[in-house]
């Protein structure tokens, strides 16, 4: 076994989406320390300390499982990448040359704050497979801790402060192994883990106790697997050939998800990824740098972030060198950069097959009716409407029945404006939550699913399923 990875060529293409991996989510929009979304952070493929995770409900440990069919004497490139956190705290310069811990520092361009920066790490090595069918091959991997600080300059070139940078101790160890297959072509079950090993346990920490916060220094954060055959290919997880789908089905992935990656059409790439991917994912064209907000839309951030005050810039470009990136990105965008982000179609599908007879405008009659929202005989600005300026009534009548907050229907989506997830609910019993008026007239009744272990969560956050009155049935009260 070797530490040195396959030539970069090979993952160049994987590792564009690996480095969007790594740092999604990493300070989300408005990019301010601040911003309540940006307090609790961290949140994909983080691997925690062995003691703190069980505890807690999150994972010490990641296990990759694919099916490749190696060729000759090949060897497996591996390339683990993941953040490991550094605490940043700002001290500002007392007259008789000490320092003190600030809650704030303020420059001409920057306010700094307190926080916890990522810094990118990787363990790469090469293995032959005939050595990893032999036996598992082990590669523990230590990251020191270590302090560092940064002098802080005013507007006059004069010391104002400094930043002190603390990184605590991450241990882990990436382990492989390859179990042959029993199937007609030479196969075999790659298994990768990646676990920490850390021996912290919660409570030996005099400033962090038994906290979250006191964990993540010691975490792998966003940890994500390359892995690359010299000679070969892996097999998709999600359109194995027919003589290989049962012994996909029996790869246990755990905490992380492996697609084909690397250039379209290639396979002797893969990418495991805490987030689930399809095969060979790639970067929009359009992006022309990272907004780091997860499920980016770059042209809305672009623009919300353009428009954010002056103060708030000073403080997105303190909190940290990527949101300040992302700032001076923002601003010095010229409008035709910007018109390319408004979208673009990447594919169109047929919604026949190929040999059926081209689709005629009857044959979509149902499909697309004229009127599919359900209106009352009145509107609302109709003068027969009773009390047209008072409150849309909160009851409606269905069948003859009066339904409102409360009352029981069962669901009959309609095919004429029905989504496939809706369709699955079809004959489900539901209660309604709302009754809600548009200012066209239309009608919608917002529902919750009886037996959805979720409804709690989704009354309490006002997030329903909203369906028009001809698609529900009322039930009679037990």
């Amino acid at each position: 076994m070797t530490t040195t990875a396959l030539p970069g060529s090979r993952f160049a293409v994987a590792r564009q989406v690996a480095d969007a991996v790594l740092f999604e989510g990493y300070v989300l929009y408005p990019y301010r320390a601040s911003a309540a979304k940006n307090r609790l952070r961290w949140q994909f493929g983080v691997l925690v300390p062995p003691a703190w995770g069980p505890a807690h409900g999150e994972h010490s440990f990641q296990r990759t499982e694919v099916v490749m069919e190696p060729r000759g004497a090949v060897t497996l490139a591996v390339e683990l990448r993941f953040l490991h956190a550094q605490r940043r705290t700002v001290e500002e310069i007392r007259p008789d040359g000490s320092f003190a811990v600030v809650p704030e520092l303020h420059l001409p361009d920057r306010v700094l704050v307190p926080w916890d920066e990522g810094t990118e790490e990787r363990v790469e090595m090469t293995v032959p497979v005939a050595e990893l069918e032999e036996g598992e091959v082990s590669l523990p991997f230590v990251r020191p801790a270590r302090e560092e600080t940064e002098t802080v300059l005013g507007a006059d070139g004069q010391e104002v402060g400094r930043l002190v940078r603390r990184t605590e101790r991450a241990d882990g160890v990436l382990r492989l192994r390859a179990e042959q297959l029993d199937v007609p072509y030479r196969a075999f079950k790659l298994v990768a883990v990646v676990e920490n090993t850390s021996a912290w346990t919660p409570g030996t920490d005099p400033a962090g106790g038994a906290e979250r916060d006191a964990a993540l220094p010691r975490s792998l954060v966003a940890a994500h697997l390359l892995l690359g055959l010299s000679a070969g290919s892996f097999l998709s997880m999600t359109d194995p050939p027919e003589w290989a789908k049962a012994s996909v089905a029996t790869c246990a992935n755990r905490h992380t998800w492996p697609v084909l990656a690397g250039e379209p059409g290639s396979s002797d790439v893969v990418l495991s990824s805490p987030i689930i991917l399809e095969d060979h994912p790639g970067i929009a064209p359009e992006s022309i740098g990272a907004m780091y907000d997860a499920t980016e839309i770059d042209e809305i951030l672009a623009l919300r972030t353009a428009a954010l005050t002056d103060q708030e810039k000073r403080e997105a470009r303190g909190t940290d060198s990527r949101a300040a990136a992302v700032i001076d990105l923002a601003e010095s965008m010229p409008p035709e950069v910007l018109e390319r982000l408004h979208g673009a179609v990447r594919a169109l599908r047929e919604i026949t097959d190929p040999g059926s007879p081209a689709p005629t405008p009857e044959s979509f009659a149902e499909l697309f009716d004229e009127d599919p929202v359900f209106r009352p005989e009145n509107p609302w600005w109709d003068p027969a409407h009773a009390d047209p300026a008072g409150p849309a009534p909160d009851r409606i009548l269905i069948g003859g029945t009066s339904v409102g907050p409360g009352s029981r229907v069962v669901l009959r989506p309609g095919l004429r404006r029905t989504d496939a997830q809706d369709l699955f609910l079809q004959g489900a019993a539901a209660r309604v939550e709302a009754v809600l008026h548009d200012v066209d007239g239309g009608v919608h009744l917002a529902v919750t699913v009886e037996g959805d272990p979720g409804a709690d969560i989704r009354r309490e956050q006002g997030r329903f399923l909203y369906f028009q009155p001809d698609e529900v049935a009322p039930l009679e009260e037990a």
